[in-house]
């Protein structure tokens, strides 16, 4: 699956104009691209900061999710990780068509391929503890993560039947036990949404182990069931820290089912990416799932 074109082409000299439009003082910092993903366009802005501006249409809502709530997060999870809230917000102007903001530039490269270890489940339970709690009715509605896993077995089913993805036929027995459970029936809690190991940030510990470092990309924020942002175990802890994490949780059964099956959705869309570094971590998330 290719990455998306951009609708919109962002460059140094338009993210130089935008800041002198809208916010001067930052204009005669150094500016670098260091990121193009589906959605956004990171542009590193001195030391510290970075603007982060949709290169599409799709992810101009995403953008102000996160201006309207990370604030909020970030306040209720610092004690444990950093996350990426604005600093500043940007409006649309001089042809760009978006909002856009200027936020910290945060510590640590992507997990990636690295399966992370017991410390890093350790602070990435806790993570997910803090932002697990009651989220208000004016949250953003996201209709493909943190939803009923019934309601996605279409796409997922077909995605496994006519896609080239290893062991198709088994990650598809998964998803349908897990799909046949009872949905959640909690309230609906806070979730990031897309927690897989390229938004999970680590860097070295000073016992020279791997730790949390930041959590980034809120893009997909939303409020429903909590397993999807419990199939990390999968995506992004390798199996002892993966067993660490679940007694942190403290998930039942039929949550961490459905957190399951939701690895099996992210990491079969992961085998599609065009990126060679996803495609590897699809290959070890399907291990993970289907031989632990």
């Amino acid at each position: 699956m290719a990455t998306p074109a951009a609708e919109v082409d962002v460059d140094v000299p338009l993210v130089a104009a935008l800041l002198r439009d809208q916010h001067p003082d930052l204009a005669d910092l150094p500016l670098a691209i260091v990121a193009s993903g589906w959605d956004n366009v990171v542009v590193r802005l001195g030391e510290l900061l970075a603007v982060r501006l949709p290169r599409r249409a799709a992810a101009a809502a995403l953008i102000e999710h996160e201006q309207r709530w990370l604030p909020e997060i970030a306040h209720r999870v610092a004690a444990i990780v950093p996350v990426p809230d604005p600093v500043r917000t940007g409006r649309p102007a001089l042809g760009y068509p978006w909002s856009w903001s200027v936020v910290r530039w945060l510590p640590g490269t992507p997990a990636g391929e690295r399966a992370g270890g017991v410390q890093v489940a350790e602070a990435l339970a806790a993570f997910v503890e803090l932002l697990h709690v009651p989220a208000p009715p004016d949250a953003p509605v996201n209709p493909v993560r943190a939803v009923p896993l019934a309601t996605r077995s279409d796409s997922v089913l077909t995605r496994l039947a006519t896609a080239d993805v290893p062991r198709a036929r088994e990650l598809a027995a998964v998803w349908r036990t897990a799909a046949a459970l009872p949905a959640y029936a909690g309230p609906p809690v806070w979730v990031h949404g897309d927690l897989h190991p390229f938004n999970v940030l680590v860097d070295t510990a000073p016992d020279g182990g791997t730790r949390l470092a930041a959590v980034v990309d809120f893009g997909d924020v939303t409020a429903g069931d909590p397993a999807v942002d419990l199939a990390t175990a999968w995506l992004t802890l390798d199996r002892e820290a993966r067993r660490t994490f679940r007694a942190r949780v403290a998930a039942d059964d039929d949550t961490w089912e459905r957190a399951r099956a939701w690895a099996v959705s992210i990491g079969s869309a992961l085998h599609l990416s065009d990126d060679r570094a996803f495609r590897a971590v699809a290959r070890r998330v399907i291990g993970e799932v289907l031989d632990d």
